[in-house]
């Protein structure tokens, strides 16, 4: 049985005033609104630049705003837990 799967990871990802935009290795590009992102939405420009790919691709972090988001969520569509948790007030 071959058990091997494609492995998601980032290679850049980008931040416009309305989405995160995340460039993967295998070639796709996925767009998630950015409100689905808190720290990202209220941060400044520069701070939103100001990132580091972790894991080998399997994440993004920004140091300064305290935001560590996964390739896997990304890639999936996933909402931050920050604004699923104020979704649901």
């Amino acid at each position: 049985m071959n058990t091997s799967k494609t492995e998601i990871r980032i290679l850049s990802v980008a931040v416009t005033k309305s989405q995160l935009v995340a460039r993967f290795s295998d070639g796709r590009e996925v767009r998630n609104p950015l409100k689905w992102y808190p720290r990202l939405l209220k941060a400044g420009v520069k701070d939103r630049k100001t990132y580091q790919i972790s894991g080998e691709g399997y994440g993004v972090h920004w140091a300064k705003l305290d935001e560590d988001l996964s390739a896997k969520g990304i890639a999936e569509g996933i909402p931050s837990f920050e604004y699923r948790a104020l979704a649901r007030n």
